[in-house]
């Protein structure tokens, strides 16, 4: 456990570790963006990103960092990395940004910490946290299409149980362009065994339209 200081806070070391961790991170989304932005990947990006990450081994065991190391270590464990791994590694690429077509101005959220597969989702019951931007539509609308099934809301995701639904769009308040604590913490949970689903808007949505039985006017 950490411990804190007097004022109950973090030591500063902490602090800036945290800090230093979140910048590289941001870092390796932007080489993530540029190395998939001609639509594919090819052996010198693989072999760049691997060296990225040797550089930056204060990261080897955070998200998504520890994901990408593995494949690429995998995909270079025979010096080649041919045609099927750079279409898998693009792909990992494009899910860990999102979308590689975005506008400049715009972040769509991750797609890699999805459950795979996503789970039904029933809405009576069950405690459900947001993040991210919403196209189906501002924040209170989601909830209250929740509360009416008999769902829960809860501001950040529970050990004891809860389903994260990220929005298609990322948050300004994010930490990181594709994600945010919610989702750092809700991936920390789930490796620790605990009962936490996160899902995609998307499927979302279509567990909400079959909730209702019918398309529901929004």
């Amino acid at each position: 456990m950490r411990k804190l200081n007097g004022d109950g806070q973090a030591p500063s070391r902490f602090i800036r570790a945290r800090q230093v961790a979140d910048r590289s991170i941001d870092e390796l989304l932007g080489l993530c963006k540029g190395v998939a932005a001609d639509g594919r990947v090819c052996q010198d990006e693989a072999l760049y990103m691997l060296n990225w990450l040797q550089a930056n081994d204060h990261v080897r065991d955070k998200w998504p960092a520890n994901i990408i190391r593995v494949r690429i270590v995998e995909y270079l464990e025979d010096g080649i990395v041919d045609q099927d791994e750079r279409e898998e590694l693009f792909d990992l690429m494009r899910q860990i940004v999102g979308s590689v077509d975005a506008p400049a101005a715009l972040n769509f959220s991750t797609s890699l910490p999805f459950d795979d597969p996503q789970p039904d989702l029933l809405f009576s019951g069950q405690r459900f946290c947001l993040t991210g931007q919403f196209i189906f539509g501002p924040r209170p609308q989601c909830e209250r299409e929740i509360l009416s099934l008999g769902g829960s809301i809860v501001t950040a995701p529970r050990k004891s149980g809860c389903v994260v639904v990220v929005g298609l769009v990322g948050s300004r308040d994010w930490v990181h362009s594709t994600f945010g604590r919610k989702i750092e913490t809700a991936l920390d949970m789930r490796r620790e065994g605990c009962p936490v689903s996160i899902v995609s808007e998307e499927h979302w949505t279509d567990c909400l339209k079959r909730e209702f039985g019918f398309t529901p006017p929004f």
